[in-house]
């Protein structure tokens, strides 16, 4: 049976296992973390994505596992709805998706659907990785050099594998933003709605329930790159309080929950690698095309990307032309996912009283039920209805588990 080595146990590498696990691979997913990161924001499902779960047969465990988030509210300076959108009821509309769930709990559901089938390797990273004519050796931090088939790279924006791979040739192209991610206590001021409050400054503090009794906060400011993410922790929370210490509505009691929160602080970007595969490696998820956040679509990008690349591994003849047939596929899908709206992300952060008070002008225009029944208002609705179903799924026919 072919083998492969699947670097990222996050949405990605284990969706890829999954499949060509079950067209008789052996697999292995490596991951640099102690444990699986059960942690992490709100993440939606749209589109072909949501077909590549339904395939699964995870959907029903996806949906039980919802955060009961209800739509999405813009609130103005006073603490007032200036703007309102209920959660999307197809597979594809709405700032909110109609299936929406937490990114830690995705990954463990597909990690738990895959470990009687996938050997998973924890608290340990790839070091070097030597291609020949019959495979890769691939040598880690701490365990010992092993042989594998193919090697795949499922891992995040900042890649620290890819470089060893491909070099600088994939570019990240910086989007001038900065976020913030960490949970904070629930309060009785918070609701079963996405809340979003823009200050001046081009910065935004927004509150989104969860289905653990806690709430998500997100601290997001445009700037240009100033490599606040290779700062500690510590470093990263005095950012944020010089950044937002004079923002209103609900950013003090935000602030002073950072003391004890865990923080995913980074800048915005999307990678453009002009190749996503070399040799007997290739890459998937955001490590080959992150979208960036704001787009909505990494989660379908990785899980149709997986299921794309472990159809075409297992019904073509050589890895060669599965790969070269995986990007043809991919690629129109990715670029349309990384078309951002003109203007993104300082359309949705404006930086003056003026320019808040026209956007919710433009938001409150967009919620309207005439607005609903003429069914497009350009750029406002493209920010909460993303290409989630722009590629057509090919069949594979892999007998699944279920």
């Amino acid at each position: 049976m072919p083998t492969i080595l699947i670097s990222g146990a996050s949405i990605a590498g284990p969706t890829l296992a999954y499949w060509l696990a079950a067209a008789g691979w052996t697999t292995t997913v490596i991951e640099r973390t102690p444990t699986l990161r059960r942690e992490g924001q709100n993440i939606d499902i749209r589109g072909a994505a949501r077909e590549v779960i339904r395939r699964m047969g995870l959907e029903d465990r996806i949906r039980a596992a919802h955060t009961g988030e209800l739509g999405t509210q813009f609130i103005g300076v006073h603490g007032d709805v200036k703007a309102s959108f209920a959660a999307g009821k197809s597979d594809t509309a709405g700032a909110t998706a109609e299936l929406e769930i937490l990114r830690g709990e995705l990954a463990g559901i597909l990690v738990d659907s895959t470990t009687a089938s996938t050997e998973y390797v924890f608290g340990d990273k790839i070091t070097a990785l030597v291609e020949d004519a019959g495979g890769v050796t691939a040598s880690f931090e701490h365990g010992d050099d092993r042989r594998f088939d193919l090697v795949v790279i499922a891992e995040g924006m900042r890649s620290r594998t890819r470089p060893m791979v491909f070099g600088a040739a994939p570019k990240i192209r910086e989007l001038g933003m900065y976020t913030a991610y960490f949970t904070i206590p629930r309060a009785p001021t918070d609701t079963r709605y996405w809340r979003w409050y823009n200050a001046v400054g081009g910065r935004n503090v927004s509150l989104r329930p969860d289905n653990h009794g806690t709430t998500r906060a997100t601290l997001s400011f445009l700037s240009e790159p100033m490599g606040y993410e290779e700062l500690s922790q510590d470093d990263q929370k005095e950012v944020l309080r010089r950044r937002f210490r004079d923002v209103g509505w609900e950013a003090p009691r935000v602030l002073a929950a950072l003391d004890d929160a865990a923080l995913y602080f980074d800048a915005l970007g999307q990678v453009h690698a002009p190749a996503w595969t070399a040799g007997r490696i290739a890459m998937i998820g955001d490590a080959a095309h992150a979208p960036s956040p704001i787009s909505g679509m990494g989660t379908s990008l990785a899980l149709v990307g997986a299921y794309v690349l472990a159809g075409e591994l297992a019904t073509r003849d050589t890895h060669t032309a599965a790969f070269a047939s995986y990007e043809q596929l991919m690629r129109p899908y990715v670029e349309q996912a990384q078309q951002l709206p003109p203007g993104t992300p300082r359309i949705a952060n404006p930086k003056t009283r003026v320019g808040i008070a026209l956007f919710h002008l433009a938001l409150s225009i967009a919620s309207s039920r005439l607005a609903a029944r003429l069914g497009e208002l350009g750029i406002v609705v493209r920010l909460f209805a993303p290409p989630a179903d722009a590629i057509v799924l090919p069949d594979y026919r892999i007998q699944t588990p279920h």
